[in-house]
């Protein structure tokens, strides 16, 4: 027993010696997160926005003097920015630096025993490229080397205007060749669309009341009086957004195959009851501070817009429809916050000698209005 405890304290004793002989290498932060980028700051003409700025400190401590070289690993984004997704860009700024107590210069390496190409008390810190402490113009070692850095972070404009809730995430890696140590550093941005609510007049409820059979035509449609509602949409920050209608009752309009036509539902016996429109007068709209307003749609989903007009537009299941100052632009949408627009509901009502009247014909149309970030 007595020989298996000496045993015991002499593997943990040879354990503690090996331990102090290792350097290490410390992050004050090893994952920097950029916050939620608010939806409420309106666009900027700038090509790219500043996320922020963000501080820490990094130290490589050895128990015998070595070279205190530090590499950083990551996807470059041009010379002196780093990759940050596909919309963004970060940059390291090392300053700072601290070798023993004493302050020194930095110099960058663009490879382990290479000639520093740049020397200064600051240096932008370059994909795959190192920074080493120098003393009188010569790549000095060391037991203690600190430097601080600065991380600053980029999105390119069209990249925050975001239709969904997106998360960036990237990291890279600070590497110390000659200890054969390393450090993961992570870096997270997180962004949200411009969040816009809509309201319909009188909670979106059209009433036709009761109608009389005698009103209806027997052999060919019957246009009932046009009847309006009220669109206003309040967003929490300028927003480019456009409309577009969904159908609750698909299938069951009249007419044909038409995209801007919306079902009155069916009868007892299936039979399909009517359609209506909504249409969109741009010349009965007002928003902001903007003197006049243009109507603009799109067939594809946002990549094309149709010359801007103010004639009145009919609201589509696959269209989009969205407003804008500028007559004839083709630019899409205009950022809004505040719209308010009359919408002019127009309902069909199918030929009496198509419908099964032998019980109440209740019109029974239902959809929903969604929209669309840009």
């Amino acid at each position: 027993m007595k020989l298996h405890h000496c045993l015991t304290a002499l593997l943990l004793c040879a354990s503690a010696v090996q331990a102090q002989d290792e350097c290490r290498l410390d992050l004050s932060e090893s994952r920097l997160d950029f916050g939620l980028m608010n939806r409420a700051v309106p666009p900027t003409s700038a090509a790219e926005r500043l996320l922020g700025e963000r501080q820490l400190s990094l130290t490589l401590n050895c128990p015998q003097p070595q070279d205190m070289s530090l590499f950083y690993r990551a996807m470059a984004a041009g010379i002196e920015r780093l990759r940050f997704t596909d919309g963004g860009s970060y940059q390291l700024h090392v300053r700072d630096g601290v070798l023993d107590g004493r302050t020194v210069e930095l110099g960058l390496l663009a490879g382990q025993g290479q000639a520093p190409s740049l020397v200064g008390a600051n240096l932008s810190w370059r994909a795959d490229h190192g920074v080493v402490p120098m003393i009188d113009g010569q790549p000095a070692m060391g037991r203690s080397f600190s430097v601080q850095l600065q991380v600053s972070a980029w999105a390119r404009e069209e990249a925050v205007r975001v239709r969904d809730a997106v998360t960036w995430e990237t990291s890279g890696l600070v590497d110390a060749p000659a200890s054969g140590r390393s450090r993961e550093l992570s870096l997270q941005a997180r962004f949200a669309p411009a969040a816009c609510t809509p309201s319909l007049s009188n909670n979106g409820t059209v009433n036709f009341g009761k109608l009389s059979v005698g009103d209806l035509n027997h052999d060919k449609d019957t246009a009932l009086p046009e009847r309006p509602l009220t669109l206003t949409v309040n967003c929490d920050g300028p927003a480019p957004f456009a409309l577009v209608m969904h159908d609750n009752r698909e299938g069951s309009a009249t007419g044909g195959l038409d995209e801007t036509a919306y079902g009155l539902g069916l009868d007892t016996r299936g039979q399909k009851i009517g359609r209506y429109y909504l249409l969109a007068d741009p010349t009965q709209a007002t928003a902001d501070h903007l003197p006049q307003l243009y109507r603009t749609g799109s067939t594809t989903g946002g990549t094309a817009w149709s010359s801007a007009s103010a004639s009145p537009l009919p609201l589509g299941a696959r269209s989009l429809l969205g407003f804008t100052g500028t007559a004839g632009g083709t630019d899409g949408p205009h950022a809004l916050q505040t719209l308010s627009a009359l919408l002019n509901l127009k309902a069909v009502i199918a030929p009496l000698n198509t419908l099964d009247l032998s019980n109440e014909v209740r019109l029974d149309g239902s959809a929903t209005l969604e929209i669309i970030y840009f």
